[in-house]
């Protein structure tokens, strides 16, 4: 099964990079989101997936970050097989 990133995921990636405001950690997230949007692609880097983490983990993080971050997570390949 392919997993993609979703348009509300995509438009909500959009909106946190447009946000001066936004952490590096949530931007990062947001552009792996966005990326995979657009490109298809059906699993997430190591990086991304950290900071797709760190967002998460962050209590100052909005509900649409963590909604960008849960799905950059959502999207890495299982690596424990």
């Amino acid at each position: 099964m392919t997993r993609q990133t979703g348009k509300t995921v995509a438009s909500k990636a959009g909106r946190i990079l447009g946000d001066p405001s936004s952490a590096p950690a949530e931007r990062s997230a947001a552009a792996s989101a966005l990326a995979q949007f657009k490109a298809q692609r059906d699993s997430s880097s190591a990086e991304a997936a950290s900071s797709a983490s760190e967002v998460l983990r962050d209590p100052d993080s909005s509900a649409a970050e963590k909604s960008v971050a849960g799905s950059t997570l959502s999207q890495r390949a299982d690596r424990a097989h």
